[in-house]
C-alpha cells in the first residue's frame, strides 16, 4: 500500500500540473473530482484542493464534503480552494477590482508558519483569479501578503489547514516547490519514497498477483507507453505475455522491422502482423480525417482480435493507458470536447470476454519514461517522439496511396535523420512531416515543375496539452529543406509550421 496525497480538482486548468510537481518529490499523489472523494485511510497523508474556472459567488459554486478531512488530516486550499474556505467559514470573497493575474510579490511573509518557511519575502508568486479574499476566515489568521492582495495566504488556527490565493504549481511561483515541499514533506510527514525504483518493484509483485498463472495479450505500437507496460508484464509473468505489433503499413520508413527487432532484443514474446494491404484496401478514396481515423481503428482491431483469437488460453488484455487518460474520464467537467478521435486505438470488442490490466494508468508520461529508464530500456526506444495511432493516415492530407506514403516516408526519415545528427532531436517534444493536398509550380535545372507540397512541424510541449513551435535554426530548415527537394521525387516546396496550441492542434488532422 502507498502514502497518498489527494487532490481535489474544481475543474482547475492547472490540477494535473499539482499532481506532477508533488510527484517531482517523490510523494504519490491522485486526483478526484471534488463531488467524487474516496475513502479516506490512514494512508491519505494529506488533502490539496486546486483552482477553479468557477466563483465562490456563483449561485451553485462547487462545495466538497470535507468533514472526514478538515481538522483530522491538512489540507491545503490553493486558490478557488482558499476562497472557498473563506467564503464558507465567515471570510469575505468578493469580485476584484482589476483581475489578478501574472507576476507578483510577496509583501509579507510570516516565516514561523510551517507552510511558509524558508519562503522570503519579495519572493514573486502566479496570481491567476477573478475573486479575492477580501476578510480571512474566522480563527485564522494571514501568513501571506502582496501589495495588492493582502490576504494571499492564510492559516486554520488549531488545525492544519491553509488556504492560499496563489498557484505554487507553476514555474513563474520561483519557491513554489519548497512551499509543496514544506507541505507534503514537513505538514503531512510523507516519506518521499515514490522512485521509479519503487514503481518497478510494487508494480511487479501486484502484478504476479494478480495474473498469477494466466495468459496476457497485448498490442505494441512502437511507442513508449505500450513498450514500458510490455517489459513490466513481461517481468511479472515471462513469456505467458503474448506481444501483437501490426504494421499498418503507415508507419515511418523502416519502423517495422526496426522496433519488431527492439523488441525481440528485449527478449518479448512478439508476433510481428503484416497487414499493410488490407489498410491500403480499407482507406481507398477516403479523404475525411475523422472517417480515416475511425477505418484505421476499426481495421487494427479486427486484425488484433483475429490474432488474439488464435492464441487459446488468453484471460487479459494488457493496455498501456497512462494517468491522463484515466482522468479525462473522471473529470469535473466531463470528457472534452471531441476536438478528433483519440490518437490511439481503443479497446477490443466486448464479445472476447478479456479483463483490462493497466499496469501504467496512474502514471504521466515524463515518468513512464523514468519507469522506463529504471527497467533498462533503450533510450533510442524511450525518447521516441509520440506518433499517433493512425500513423501517417492523419498526416497524409487527403486520399492515401502507397506512392504518398512512400514519398512522406522518405521526407520525414531526412527530417528526423537531420534532428539526430544535429544534437535537436532531444530539445523538441515532437516533430514529423506532413503531405499537403496542394501543387505548386517550381523551376528544377530549366524544367518547369509541378509537384507537391509538404510541411515540418516540430513543436516543444510538457505532456501535449500546449505547445509551441519550435524555434529550429535557420540553417538547419534550410539544409533539409534542400535535401528533401533533391531527394525526394515529387516534391518541389517545403514549408515549416509556426503554429502554437492553442489555437492550432500539434498534428494537422
Amino acid at each position: 500500500m502507498q502514502e497518498t496525497i489527494l487532490i481535489l480538482d474544481f475543474g482547475s486548468q492547472y490540477t494535473q500540473l499539482i499532481a506532477r510537481r508533488i510527484r517531482e518529490l517523490n510523494v504519490y499523489c491522485e486526483i478526484y473530482p471534488f463531488n467524487k472523494i474516496p475513502e479516506i485511510t490512514e494512508l491519505t497523508k494529506g488533502v490539496i484542493l486546486s483552482g477553479s474556472p468557477f466563483s465562490v459567488n456563483d449561485i451553485h459554486f462547487p462545495v466538497p464534503d470535507l468533514r472526514e478531512i478538515r481538522g483530522k488530516i491538512p489540507v491545503l486550499a490553493i486558490c478557488y480552494g482558499a476562497q472557498y474556505l473563506a467564503k464558507t467559514n465567515g471570510g469575505e470573497v468578493m469580485p476584484s477590482i482589476s483581475r489578478e493575474y501574472g507576476r507578483s510579490n510577496l509583501s509579507f511573509v510570516d516565516s514561523s508558519n510551517e507552510l511558509m518557511k524558508e519562503i522570503p519575502e519579495n519572493s514573486q508568486v502566479w496570481m491567476s483569479h477573478g475573486d479575492t479574499i477580501l476578510k480571512s476566515p474566522v480563527n485564522s489568521h494571514i501568513i501571506a501578503s502582496t501589495a495588492e492582495v493582502a490576504v494571499a495566504g492564510f492559516s486554520m488556527n488549531g488545525e492544519k489547514t491553509f488556504g492560499i490565493q496563489f498557484h505554487p504549481e507553476v514555474y513563474h511561483t520561483t519557491e513554489g516547490m519548497v512551499l509543496l515541499s514544506n507541505f507534503v514533506a514537513g505538514i503531512c510527514g510523507c516519506s518521499q519514497s515514490w522512485t521509479p525504483e519503487s514503481f518497478v518493484d510494487a508494480t511487479v509483485s501486484a502484478l504476479k498477483a494478480k495474473l498469477g498463472n494466466d495468459k496476457v495479450v497485448l498490442g505494441l505500437s512502437g511507442g513508449v507507453d505500450s513498450s514500458v507496460a510490455g517489459v513490466l508484464l513481461h517481468k511479472a509473468i515471462g513469456d505467458k505475455l503474448y506481444c501483437i505489433f501490426v504494421d499498418n503499413g503507415l508507419l515511418r520508413k523502416n519502423e517495422f522491422s526496426q522496433v519488431l527487432e527492439s523488441y525481440r532484443h528485449m527478449h518479448l514474446n512478439v508476433k510481428g502482423v503484416n497487414a499493410a494491404d488490407r489498410f491500403f484496401d480499407a482507406l481507398k478514396d477516403i479523404a475525411d480525417p475523422e472517417k480515416k481515423r475511425k477505418i484505421i481503428g476499426k481495421t487494427f482491431i479486427d486484425v488484433f482480435e483475429e490474432e488474439a483469437k488464435t492464441i487459446s488460453g488468453i484471460s487479459w488484455l494488457g493496455q498501456g493507458t497512462i494517468y491522463p487518460d484515466v482522468i479525462e474520464s473522471i473529470s469535473v467537467k466531463g470528457p472534452s470536447a471531441t476536438i478528433k478521435s483519440h490518437h490511439n486505438v481503443g479497446g477490443l470488442p466486448e464479445h472476447l470476454s478479456l479483463k483490462i490490466v493497466e499496469p501504467l494508468n496512474c502514471l504521466f508520461k515524463d515518468e513512464v519514461r523514468k519507469v522506463g529508464r529504471a527497467l533498462g530500456i533503450d533510450p533510442s526506444l524511450l525518447n521516441r517522439h509520440p506518433f499517433p495511432g493512425p500513423g501517417l493516415g492523419v498526416r497524409i492530407l487527403g486520399n492515401i496511396t502507397r506512392e504518398n506514403v512512400q514519398l512522406l516516408q522518405d521526407v520525414d526519415d531526412i527530417f528526423i535523420s537531420n534532428l539526430h545528427a544535429s544534437g535537436l532531436y532531444d530539445q523538441v517534444w515532437q516533430a514529423f512531416s506532413v503531405l499537403l493536398p496542394v501543387r505548386t509550380v517550381g523551376v528544377m535545372g530549366d524544367e518547369r515543375t509541378y509537384e507537391n507540397v509538404v510541411s515540418l512541424r516540430a513543436v516543444t510541449s510538457m505532456d501535449g496539452m500546449t505547445a509551441d513551435w519550435a524555434r529550429l535554426p535557420h540553417e538547419f530548415l534550410s539544409r533539409v529543406s534542400n535535401e528533401i527537394i533533391n531527394k525526394v521525387k515529387g516534391v518541389n516546396r517545403v514549408v515549416y509550421d509556426i503554429s502554437s496550441k492553442p489555437p492550432a492542434t500539434i498534428e494537422w488532422e
